[in-house]
Formats: structure tokens, C-alpha cells, sequence
């Protein structure tokens, strides 16, 4: 797709511009032959779960690999294998591996670099948690950054879920190609289909903050719990729809959350960047029109479970025990693949809108459940088949899948059904939680909590252009 009436100083001056350079960069097409894996811990020092992560250990622990968002001066060396490391909002650390063509060049790379990493820190006496949400201490950000402080006075707006899940949580975010063209809408709605089968099957994180809190994954209760233009899973596309289009437009319509400026980032609450772009709304960071990286920057902060960025970035899974982030990874390429997607998006058919029901209830939801057990096999299959590179599993790989499967997944349970010694002292649910889910559909208000239809926003559907 080519921009029409482009800017050439990079500054944008409509709203239709905008949409257009998004929809042009959002899917790079080509075939699916690179994946990439992120792994997110939480930190903690044993015998001490509830001290407050110290990032000047932290700082010492990662030396020359230190992101400059900790060390400024920092020139974040990559580990061993290839992978860097990130630091988030909370003191939660995180490897981003490069791209890899096979799943094994992968997980080899990410299981060197993991070692590596965890031994650096372990030398300063800290060590990942289990969980994908942290079982002990209030959520509490460390990182005093302008962008996080924005996000913070953002999400606070929204109710007290938002710092928890920006501070209190990890993932294992799997990174696809989105391939050719013609199949850029199938890949989008199938990595759409299977995430309340994979929430369910991996939710790893049933206490937060010292109490049980009803959600097998409360981490990802916390960003169901946000504004649904930044966090929701979308509406799966009818046939032909453009999934590009329908993205760009999602990105115009939703509020900024900061705008990278000099001082203070923060913006006037509810100004959406197609406000911005068509100067509705002017005065302090927004006193210019935008550019294309602030366009850009802005796509940094949605936080759907799918957020396209050339690639597919799926962000649905929460972080696991040990080494089993390897599974989701090699679950999901799997069941992406060509020859099993259309048997995999029939067995995800009746449950493809359960994000809610997922993050609650995990596998004790029958449907789920059901899903999961005819989908696991599957992927133990495709992956026993080594017919691609990014398909052919490390045999020990393959073996722990094969047990999963067989002792967690038939018998419908998760990791969050597992006990955890940090847990024990870890009190009952006395208030819902979250309070209250914010998935408005369209032509309607907002969800009551266990409400499962497919949550949409009103702005994403409103004519800007």
C-alpha cells in the first residue's frame, strides 16, 4: 500500500494520512519463516518476598548488559546468545530474543541466554518468581520514567488494575511472521481464536498482592480491567475485511497515553491521536502537529493481545514456572501453521470470544477445556511431524509437552491449579476482583464481569477520517 499525499518532512495533517501510513506498516508481508520469543520474570529475594524489587542490585547484577532505561550511560550489550535485556515499570526483567528461522535455534538461544541471566542475578541474591503475578507486595513502580509516570496517571484513572498489571505481572509474548497477503486476515483472526484456549491452558497466576483473587490469571484480569481502545481484544473480522484497515483505525481512535516532549508527557485526558492529528486539540506536548514517530510511539502503548508491528506480536500468555515458556511458544507455531488452521480455528469456533471465562476460570470452563484437549494433541502432532524449521521440536522439548498434556491439559487443569509454597500464607478473595470488567460491545454499555461476548469500542467503528 503506498500513502497518499505523503508528507515528506514527516509531519502529518490529516487524519486519513495517518491511518494510511499505519495500515502500510503494520503487516510486513512474506512468508512465515522467523519467530521470535519474549520472557518476562518478576524478581524477589528468597526469604524476603515481600522487600521491593532494588534496582541498584539489579543495576550491578546485569553490568554491561544494564538497559539504558536502568543505567543511561549503559551501552546494553546483547547476553551471549543474542537476546537483550529490558527492565519494566515494576523492577520485572525481561529477554527479548532475536529472531530465530527454527524453533530450536530459538529456544537454544533463549535457554543460554535465560541460564546466563538468572546466574548474573542470582550472584546479587535475586531470583525469578514462578508466577505470572506477584503473590506478595502491593504494586508499586519503580522505574521513574516519563513514560511510565504517564501510564500510571493513566491507568489510575481507570481503576487501581492498571498499575498492578503494568507492575505486578509477567508474560511470554510470542512474536510470528504475519505472511503473505492473502492470508494476513485467516493468520490475524486464528492468533485472535486460539487466546482464551491459550489463556485458559497457561494461566499461571491465581494470587496477587497477598490474597487469592478468583482469576486463574489475574494478570491478564488486570489489562481486561482497562479502557478496551488500548487493552481489549477486538471483534474477529468478518470474511473479507481488511484486518489493516480495521487496525489503523483502532490506533487513530484510541487516547494518547503520552506524548514524548521535554517535560511532563502526560496529555489532556481522552484526546485521541486523530484529535491531535486534525488539530481539534492543541496547547502544551500537543502544541505541534505529529509526525510519523509520534505515530509510531503512540502504537507503543496499546496493549491488545495481538498488536501487529510488521509482525505479530501475541501478548495473551501468562509467564511460566522454570523452563515451561518454551511450551506456549511452540504450542502457538504449531497451531499456526498451514495445514492445521483450518481444523484449528473449527475446534476454537464456540469458545473464540471467552477472554473473560478464560482469565477466570482457566480449564475449569468446559468449553475451554474441551478446546484444549483436542488442540494440544494437535500441536504434539505437528510439531512430532517436523515438517518446518520453526515446526520441529527438540525431543525433550516435545516430551514435556507430551506430559503436560497427558497430566495438566486432558484433566483440565493450568499451572494456576498447581500449589505454590509462596502462596500458602496468601488470604481468601473478600471483594470481587477486578471490580469490574470494562469490555463495551458496540451498540451497548459496558460489560458486567463474566460477560463473554466480543468486546468492541464505539470509536473504533466512528467515521474520523
Amino acid at each position: 500500500m503506498t500513502l497518499d499525499h505523503q508528507s515528506t518532512d514527516g509531519v502529518l495533517r490529516s487524519v486519513g494520512e495517518a491511518e494510511a501510513y499505519v495500515a502500510s506498516v503494520c503487516f510486513k508481508h512474506g512468508p512465515p519463516t522467523l519467530a521470535g520469543v519474549e520472557i518476562e520474570w518478576m524478581l524477589h529475594r528468597p526469604g524476603h518476598p515481600a522487600d521491593p524489587v532494588d534496582l541498584g542490585a539489579v543495576r550491578a547484577a546485569l553490568g554491561p548488559h544494564c538497559p539504558a532505561s536502568l543505567d543511561p550511560a549503559s551501552h546494553a550489550a546483547p547476553l551471549p546468545a543474542g537476546g537483550t535485556v529490558t527492565v519494566e515499570p515494576g523492577g520485572q526483567i525481561e529477554i527479548s530474543s532475536a529472531p530465530a528461522g527454527s524453533l530450536e535455534a530459538l529456544l537454544g538461544a533463549l535457554t543460554a541466554d535465560s541460564a546466563h541471566l538468572h546466574g548474573l542475578l542470582a550472584e546479587y541474591g535475586l531470583r525469578p518468581h514462578d508466577r505470572a503475578a506477584d503473590p506478595v507486595r502491593p504494586a508499586r513502580r519503580l522505574l521513574d520514567l516519563p513514560r511510565y509516570a504517564a501510564m500510571e496517571c493513566v491507568f489510575d484513572g481507570v481503576g487501581p488494575h492498571g498499575r498492578s498489571g503494568m507492575c505486578s505481572t509477567a508474560a511470554v509474548q510470542v512474536s510470528v511472521d504475519a505472511g503473505p497477503a492473502a492470508g494476513i486476515a485467516d493468520r490475524w483472526a486464528v492468533l485472535h481464536e486460539l487466546g482464551p484456549v491459550l489463556l485458559a491452558a497457561f494461566a499461571n497466576s491465581p494470587v496477587q498482592h497477598g490474597r487469592r483473587t478468583g482469576w486463574k490469571s489475574s494478570r491478564q484480569a488486570c489489562w481486561l480491567s482497562l479502557d478496551p481502545s488500548r487493552t481489549a481484544p477486538p471483534s474477529i473480522a468478518a470474511s473479507g475485511t481488511d484486518p489493516a484497515a480495521a487496525w489503523a483505525r483502532r490506533v487513530v481512535t484510541t487516547p494518547l497515553l503520552c506524548v514524548r516532549g521535554t517535560g511532563t508527557w502526560s496529555v489532556p485526558p481522552g484526546v485521541t491521536f486523530a484529535d491531535w492529528v486534525s488539530g481539534r486539540v492543541r496547547g502544551g506536548v500537543l502544541d505541534r502537529p505529529p509526525t510519523l514517530a509520534d505515530l509510531d510511539y503512540h502504537v507503543s502503548t496499546l496493549f491488545p493481545p495481538v498488536r501487529p508491528q510488521g509482525y505479530l506480536e501475541v501478548r495473551y500468555v501468562d509467564g511460566q514456572a522454570g523452563a515451561d515458556w518454551a511450551l506456549p511458544a511452540a504450542v502457538l507455531l504449531a497451531l499456526t501453521t498451514d495445514t492445521v488452521v483450518d481444523r484449528v480455528r473449527e475446534l476454537c469456533e464456540p469458545v473464540r470470544d471467552e477472554w473473560v471465562a478464560a482469565a477466570r476460570d482457566g480449564l475449569d470452563h468446559p468449553g475451554l477445556a474441551a478446546a484444549a484437549a483436542a488442540l494440544f494433541p494437535l500441536a504434539c502432532d505437528v510439531l512430532a511431524a517436523a515438517d518446518h524449521p520453526l515446526t520441529t521440536a527438540p525431543a525433550p522439548l516435545l516430551d514435556r509437552l507430551r506430559e503436560v498434556t497427558e497430566q495438566r491439559v486432558l484433566r483440565g487443569r493450568c499451572p494456576a491449579d498447581e500449589a505454590d509454597p509462596a502462596e500458602h500464607g496468601a488470604g481468601p478473595t473478600t471483594a470481587p476482583f477486578p471490580p469490574g470488567l470494562y469490555l463495551p460491545q458496540a451498540g451497548r454499555g459496558p460489560a458486567r464481569p463474566g460477560d463473554t461476548a466480543s468486546p468492541t469500542t464505539r470509536a473504533a467503528e466512528e467515521d474520523v477520517a
